[in-house]
Formats: C-alpha cells, structure tokens, sequence
C-alpha cells in the first residue's frame, strides 16, 4: 500500500516587544536566570496581567502579511496545565476566539513547483518559561526569565505533503517575520520554533490518519530531517498491520530519530476556560489601517522589485530577498555601482562562501556593504582585475582595510598602458619560441599559456580586457 504524509505546522514566533505581554519586565535575552521577572509573571498571588499593546500591533502585522481575516474581537483563554516552568499553573493564551484567522503563503519547491500552504489562525499567547537540566547533580533548575514573553502562534492548514514543502514553508515564514520586525527569528536562541503534526494515509484517502507531533525543532533542517524519520517510522509501523498511536516525540538530531515523550493531550484535557483577568480585545478598522499604512515591503514585492528595477533574473532576485539583512546589504552595496550583475554575482558568490565558510550570517559580515561596494568601483573602473579583486577581498577579511589602501599599499593597481603592456606581451613571445612557433602551426589551446605567463610577469595586474587582443594581435 503507498501512503501519503498529511503534515501541518505550529510555528511559536516571539514578538519583538522590549517588554512582556502581560507585565513590564525586559524581554532582553541572556541575562542571569530570574533577573527578568516581578509578580505578575511569575504568578503570585493578587496580581493583574495588563495587555502590551506593541503586541497587538506586532501580531496585526504578521496577520496582514500572511493574507489573514482580524477578528474585531478576541479574547484570551487560561490553558491550563502543570509544569515545572509554568509558575501559574497555567498559560494566558486564546483559544476560541483568536486574533486573526484564514490566511496562506505560497511556497515553491523544485519537486512540486508552486503551492498555497493555507494558515488557520494566528493567536497571541504568553511563554513559558525554561528547564536547564543539570546532569552532574540530577536536578533541573528553573529559569523564568521567558516567562510572559509574548508569542503568536502560527497554525498552518495540514496542507503540506513533503519534508521540502515543510522547509520552504518555514523558510518563507521566518523571512516574512524579519521583513515585516516582528521577530528576530533566532532559532538558536527560541524565538522561532516549531511543532510538526505528521501523520500518513492510504494516497486517495480522504480520512487522516492517527498523527504523531514533533515538539520543538529549532532549525529548518532538523524540521526536514525530523519529518522524513517520521514518515518512514510510521509507514513500517503500517506495513507491519500495527496502529500508529497518537503521542508527542522529540527529535533527537544526534542519533537522527525521534522518541516517545507523551501521550498527547486533547484540547479537553488543557480545561480552557476564559481569562476573567483580560477583558476582550477589540480591534478596530482604524488600528488595522494605521498598521497596514506602515507595512514594510514584503519577499515577494522585493523579489519583483529586484527583478524589475535591477534586471536580475528569477534565481538571483530569490537568493537576494530570501534575507531581510542579506537584500539590504545588497541595495546599500549597488547604490554607487552601474554593473549590478556583477555586484549580485560576487554577492552571491564570493561574499556568501565566505561567510558559510566561517559560519557567520550576513549581518555578522567582516566586510561592510560600503567597503564590499568600493571594493566593487575599482573592479568597474578597471583600476583592478578580478583576480587581484578577489585577492584584494581576502585581505580586507584579514585587515579590515578598506580596498583603496590595499591597493596603494601592494601597488595592485592594473596595468592598462597600452605601450607598457606590448613590451610585456612581447618578452613572453620571445621567451616562449617553442610554443610560439606551435601556436602559430594551429596549437591554439595554448593561448591560455601565454596568458599565464604574461599574468606571472605582470604579477596579475595586466588588464584582460587590453591584452587579450594585443596578444591575439602579436601571435
């Protein structure tokens, strides 16, 4: 029997406040344990959560750019259950009336093409806080600092059929949420996680089947890695005549399996009742226009934008937009240059190997955007050649300097006069007799020796431009 994977996605994106949802306290991450935390998020008796309004702002604007319907009234839910980091003994979050419902993303993958990936809600919720688990003294320690960290929680429709579809989905999502600065998106760190419900169908079925949930995968490739484990552990279970049973596991990306963590819980079993704290939130047409008049410019609109304005193909503008930080560091870097392609190639290229090579990210770059676009000029003002740029750019990694004082320092500058260059051209001739003599006899694959020895004698610095033909002319 061949079964089809039915998979659906909660994403938990913190929202960029400086303070929690329901209290004051910083939501500044990093500090010593407990540091960030009063009264009201830790629980104590007597207290009132008072609502963050930049929340609400922060999870209208996530609503707007995934195409979703805002309810002009939600409210907010105690879900109730019992855990060593959850000090009320339950978590402010809203279950049946959510703040903004029925939007999608359109994906694309290389397997399937385009797809619309539906979302069923977006709701606001407080976080909880974090167990760090000491093996040397078998205990856990409890860190409330995350508690009241405000949330939104992006449910996807089970609408994704693939592990390639989940990632694109994720990745899409995740630039999204940094386009429009409501999260930082940092997965190291917990602010965009994600729950995967995976669960398989005989193909032509429209029943689901029983679902497994993943919890907590924080980077896109364990997403992808976590959910193929899952497909073929549940097909096996299938094709041996056993049930697949219904149960939260957890990726364990070391050993590249999941395992059993619980037997997962119904909406029931959480006992949500409305907050009598919390009055409900009412979001009028004027909030929503103020928010969507400062709307920033979303992937998609700068992905056609760069095609349009800059002439970059469909690949190159998708490379250049899939980061927030990655496209404004290319806009500030072509502002002072007429050969766009060229800049988008050694961005692409020779910056992005760089910075995966050393395991940075293009906002930790060592070369800034402005230096990246001197660097640039000279290769456009053919004061150097792209070999000595390149060498040039692997000097400003190691010095910081910026390329004009490279240049002046080594004497890199290009060799372009014209009577300099035949002397040159012409001492590699006469130097070379054999091979002259058997270019000259039809051995025209040996050009590239000549253009090698002549580089080697100008140190790299002869303008190709000027000296292919001389040298074509002189052989």
């Amino acid at each position: 029997m061949v079964f089809e994977p039915v998979i659906g996605l909660e994403v938990h994106a913190q929202l960029k406040t400086k303070t929690k949802i329901f209290c004051g306290c910083s939501t500044e991450f990093g500090k010593s344990p407990n540091a960030n935390t009063c009264p009201v998020c830790t629980g104590m008796p007597g207290v009132l959560p008072v609502l963050n309004r930049t929340a609400v702002t922060f999870a209208i604007r996530a609503a707007l750019a995934t195409d979703c319907t805002i309810a002009r009234e939600s409210r907010f839910d105690r879900k109730n259950y019992f855990y060593p980091d959850l000090p009320k003994g339950y978590q402010i979050s809203q279950y049946a009336a959510p703040i903004a419902e029925q939007g999608h993303l359109d994906i694309e993958t290389e397997q399937r093409g385009p797809k619309t990936i539906g979302i069923t809600r977006i709701h606001m919720e407080e976080d909880a806080g974090k167990l760090i688990h000491d093996s040397t003294l078998g205990k856990s320690k409890v860190d409330l600092n995350r508690t009241g960290v405000p949330l939104i929680e992006i449910v996807s429709e089970p609408d994704i059929r693939t592990a390639q579809e989940a990632g694109a989905y994720l990745r899409k999502l995740h630039a999204i949420l940094k386009y429009i600065d409501v999260c930082d998106g940092n997965m190291e760190e917990g602010s965009f996680r994600c729950d995967a419900n995976i669960s398989l169908r005989p193909v032509g079925q429209e029943q689901f089947g029983t679902r497994a949930e993943l919890k907590n995968l924080n980077s896109f490739k364990n997403v992808e890695r976590a959910i193929l484990y899952e497909i073929e552990r549940q097909t096996y279970v299938l094709e041996e005549g056993k049930k697949v049973i219904q149960e939260t596991r957890l990726w364990d990306p070391d050993k590249n399996k999941t395992t059993s963590m619980r037997g997962k819980e119904e909406a029931h079993d959480y006992r949500y009742f409305p907050d009598p704290d919390l009055v409900p939130l009412i979001v009028d047409d004027e909030w929503i226009q103020s928010v969507r008049q400062e709307m920033p410019e979303l992937p998609d609109q700068k992905r056609a934008r760069f095609m349009e304005e800059f002439q970059l193909s469909a690949y190159d503008a998708e490379v250049l937009t899939a980061n927030i930080d990655l496209a404004n560091y290319f806009e500030e870097t072509i502002s002072n240059l007429s050969d766009i392609k060229q800049a988008a190639n050694w961005t692409m290229t020779t910056l992005l190997c760089m910075l995966n090579a050393k395991g940075l990210d293009i906002s930790q770059s060592p070369i800034s955007a402005l230096s990246f676009s001197s660097l640039l000029q000279l290769l456009e003002k053919g004061t150097v050649n792209a070999n000595t740029a390149k060498t040039i750019f692997e000097e400003m990694i190691a010095s910081g300097k910026d390329p004009a004082t490279i240049v002046r320092e080594k004497g890199l500058e290009q060799v372009s006069d014209l009577s300099e260059l035949e002397k040159m051209v012409d001492a590699v001739i006469s130097e070379n007799p054999k091979e002259t003599a058997a270019y000259r006899e039809g051995k025209t694959k040996l050009f590239s020796f000549f253009m090698g020895q002549l580089m080697k004698k100008t140190q790299g610095k002869a303008d190709p431009k000027i000296v292919t033909p001389l040298l074509l002319s002189k052989l």
